[in-house]
């Protein structure tokens, strides 16, 4: 089996929507297909058909988190020792050559990655453009308008 990188934060939210999910959602889904059944014949019931499918989402969100957390390789950045190397967990500061835009991102896992918040799935094509690369270096990114440079501004681990 192969493990999913998460950092420390990623770890932390799939936890806390674990938890509401289990002590939240659930019950009050269990409540309201109770509530469904007393109105009478299920088989024309359309709050009992609309909660049971609200039930089997939030089974499959519940078994999907516990699996991604088993399987978690979790990461703290300020731990890491790669010598000035871009790695998963990096905070990398990026001037791009043709438009001189500096941008900072976070390397992270899938289900933390939110471009909003400056941080980019490491499948992503700029993370695996930046992957192993260091402060001056230039990273090629084949981006839907083509090819675009950036130049490595500075490396973090925080």
């Amino acid at each position: 089996m192969q493990k999913i990188p998460l950092t420390v934060r990623g770890a932390e939210l799939l936890k806390q929507e674990l938890q509401r999910l289990k002590s939240i959602a659930r019950p009050e889904i269990i409540e309201a297909i109770a509530e469904a059944r007393s109105h009478g014949d299920l088989s024309e019931n359309a709050e009992y058909e609309a909660a049971k499918e609200k039930q089997g989402f939030i089974e499959g969100r519940i078994s999907e988190l516990e699996h991604k957390l088993s399987m978690a390789h979790i990461i703290n950045p300020a731990e890491i020792h790669a010598e000035g190397k871009i790695v998963f967990g990096t905070t990398v500061t990026l001037e791009d050559l043709e438009t001189e835009e500096h941008v900072t991102y976070q390397i992270v896992g899938e289900d933390e990655a939110d471009i909003k918040e400056g941080k980019i799935y490491v499948g992503s094509p700029i993370a695996r453009a930046l992957i192993g690369k260091e402060e001056g270096d230039v990273a090629e990114v084949q981006a839907p308008g083509g090819v675009r440079e950036y130049d490595i501004i500075s490396v973090q681990y925080i």
